[in-house]
């Protein structure tokens, strides 16, 4: 059950990453590729049915980790507790925002809220940046890892978003906002590449991560890198929605395989008592976060309730 419980715990952090690669990533990459009111209006009402679904995935996962894992959730809360506070301040900072943009028709309060969006979805890619690099090496701050770890992340989500708006915003302002995101691909791929092997090097210099299980390790690295070179040569959606969820999900695993994290083992009651109540709701989540992919995969091109 140990087992079973640790690879949940973990499904549910890479399927967040990958969701909220989309919503965070697009909402980064906002100012580039939304620059007329339509485009803006299409943007946020792409961001809006995913950001709902990945945080209950991120929900799912705080759960599991505080029922299931005690010991470690109060590891990571001690030591990288700044950075989840900010995470936190920038989750609502960016919710306000997408909740709060279509309540008064005024120039002046959408261009707000529309920043709201823009800010909190940087300081959310920063803050997860930050905690990738410090659950790998134990620290909020180890030398010149941390930034490069936290800039090579933060342009994983900005990949991801540029794939997902070339793939949502093709009903918007004839196109040009997906156009827009799609030549994005190519770019943010090798920027990504380049901030990648950096983060490897520094990984190599003192006070980077553990080195047990670095055979794992490299392989999930060939694989992120292997993503990006696909993608790289990419132009438009095309492999990128595959290969950029691929790239996103790769730190959540290297945490998983690399990351000195105490997890003391789970007593059977408290297994039995979490498992029973997860067991019925696990199946559904995945279902429908399936369903919802296929529902919302092209633009409406409609006013919804967000935008």
């Amino acid at each position: 059950m140990d087992t079973v419980s640790v690879l949940l715990l973990a499904a549910f952090v890479i399927g967040y990453l990958v969701l909220a690669g989309a919503d965070v990533g697009l909402g980064l990459l906002m100012p580039r590729v939304a620059r007329t009111p339509d485009q803006r209006r299409g943007a946020l009402a792409a961001i809006a049915p995913y950001f709902l679904a990945s945080e209950v995935w991120l929900v799912a996962a705080l759960g599991v980790l505080a029922g299931l894992f005690p010991s470690l959730e109060h590891h990571v809360v001690a030591h990288l507790w700044p950075a989840l506070a900010a995470l936190a301040l920038a989750l609502l900072v960016r919710d306000a925002g997408l909740w709060m943009w279509r309540r008064v028709p005024s120039a002046r309060w959408r261009a707000l809220w529309e920043g709201a969006v823009i800010a909190g979805s940087w300081g959310s890619a920063v803050c997860w940046g930050l905690v990738v690099a410090g659950l790998l090496t134990g620290s909020l701050w180890s030398g010149v890892f941390t930034p490069l770890c936290a800039a090579a992340v933060v342009v994983l989500f900005a990949l991801r978003g540029a794939s997902f708006g070339a793939d949502r915003l093709v009903a918007e302002d004839g196109g040009r906002a997906a156009d827009a995101c799609g030549e994005l691909t190519r770019t943010l791929s090798r920027w990504a590449l380049a901030a990648v092997g950096l983060a490897a090097v520094a990984a190599l210099l003192p006070g980077g991560p553990r080195t047990e299980g670095s055979v794992a390790a490299g392989a999930a690295l060939l694989l992120l890198l292997g993503s990006l070179a696909v993608t790289a040569g990419v132009h438009g959606p095309m492999l990128s929605r595959v290969t950029s969820a691929l790239a996103i999900a790769v730190p959540g695993v290297l945490v998983a395989l690399v990351a000195d994290l105490p997890v003391a083992p789970v007593p059977a009651t408290t297994g039995i008592l979490v498992w029973a109540n997860l067991a019925p709701f696990v199946p559904v989540m995945f279902l429908g976060q399936v369903w919802l992919y296929r529902m919302t995969r092209r633009s409406a091109g409609a006013e919804t309730f967000f935008a």
